[in-house]
């Protein structure tokens, strides 16, 4: 019985999707001050145009991210890392002082095991919800942004 329900809970794997994915890879970034953040940006694109099929989420590395797109050509889930985050909590005895803080995020257990160079897209085909392994993920250098110019004064 209690591996039967087990098995109602599993989210099945596509064996392939109706479009085409290009090279998938991630790229670290970090704010340049302090308390701007951190994270890494995994990028998705299609190389083929999806009929009638919504991308929605991305597993990696043990999160979940919403995917993002400008074109429908290219797809990015975005996460946060722990380096560089603004952490402004009050500590106090007084209770009023510390209204302000912010609840703790909570880890949940991830619905796939994947290896770091593995992720799993979530899509809606129609009105049904599906996931496809996408693996050999890489790295690429992340370029920095010689766009801004420092403040001159």
């Amino acid at each position: 019985m209690v591996s039967f329900s087990k098995c109602s809970t599993t989210k099945k794997l596509q064996n392939s999707v109706p479009f085409e994915i290009g090279e998938v890879y991630y790229q670290y970034w970090a704010a340049g001050v302090k308390g701007g953040g951190s994270g890494f940006n995994l990028f998705i694109p299609i190389e083929s145009s999806p009929i009638n099929i919504t991308l929605d989420s991305v597993y990696f590395r043990g999160e979940q991210s919403k995917l993002e797109s400008t074109d429908q050509t290219l797809f990015v889930g975005r996460f946060k890392t722990a380096t560089n985050q603004k952490k402004d909590i009050i500590m106090s005895s007084d209770p009023y002082a510390e209204y302000g803080n912010e609840i703790p995020e909570l880890s949940t257990k991830p619905p796939f095991k994947l290896k770091d160079s593995e992720c799993v897209i979530s899509y809606k085909q129609g009105s049904t919800l599906k996931y496809y392994k996408i693996s050999n993920i890489i790295k690429k250098e992340s370029k920095p942004n010689l766009d801004t110019k420092p403040n001159e004064q």
